[in-house]
Formats: C-alpha cells, sequence, structure tokens
C-alpha cells in the first residue's frame, strides 16, 4: 500500500484515540473521515459516499449495529462495505452484525498490519 489512492475511508468510533490511531495508520495512504457516533456516520456516509467504513460496535445513541443496518438498507450507501470494530469478539456479536450486513469484524485491540490487509482486500488493492 504505499502508493497514494484517492479512496475515502470512515471511521466511526466514538473513542477520539481510536479515531486517531486509525486516522494516522491510514491517513498516508487514503483520504480519512471520520464520526464520533452511528448518527454521524450515517450522514457523513450518505454524504461522501466512502469506499469503507470502519464502524465501532458499542456507541451511544445510534450503536454500530443499527447505523449498519440502515446504511445497508439505504440505496445510496448499500454497497459500501461495512467492517465492524469492536472490543468485544463474542460470536454471537459477529454472528449479529453479518446478519444486519456487516462486510467484516476486527476485534481491538487489532494490530497495524491486520487492519491494513483488512483496508487492503475491501478496497481490492494490490498487496
Amino acid at each position: 500500500m504505499s502508493q497514494m489512492t484517492d479512496k475515502k475511508i470512515l471511521i466511526a468510533d466514538d473513542e477520539a484515540n481510536v479515531r486517531l490511531l486509525v486516522s494516522r495508520a491510514l491517513g498516508q495512504h487514503f483520504l480519512v473521515l471520520e464520526a464520533q457516533d452511528g448518527e454521524e456516520a450515517i450522514k457523513i456516509a450518505r454524504t461522501h459516499k466512502p469506499d469503507l467504513i470502519l464502524m465501532d460496535l458499542m456507541m451511544p445513541g445510534v450503536d454500530g449495529n443499527s447505523a449498519c443496518s440502515i446504511i445497508k438498507n439505504d440505496p445510496a450507501t448499500k454497497q459500501i462495505p461495512v467492517v465492524m470494530l469492536s472490543g468485544v469478539g463474542f460470536e454471537l456479536n459477529k454472528k449479529l452484525s453479518l446478519a444486519l450486513g456487516a462486510d467484516g469484524y476486527i476485534t481491538k485491540p487489532f494490530n497495524l498490519p491486520d487492519l491494513l490487509a483488512t483496508v487492503a482486500q475491501f478496497l481490492r488493492l494490490p498487496g
């Protein structure tokens, strides 16, 4: 992923430090958009049409599963891949997220190589 791309990635997480970490890790390769909750993520998804959404599962207000379901049921945004980020790695949560339309699931804390590999997979970037 050494080449610069014009791909947009939305990171939706209520924890500013997680948004900062992901933004720093991906910002040198992509345009990174940030949302601090599910409601903001839905608005940004509809307005900016990111190429990928990394969404925290547990956020105040509209949580990640609800936001994912809304995004995946909206004809304008349903094609955007959504990867859930969660500190809870229970299989039940993964199954629920995937049932609600999520395209992938990463358990926090995640390591940078795994995050970059997941991003590359969903954006279909060369290794």
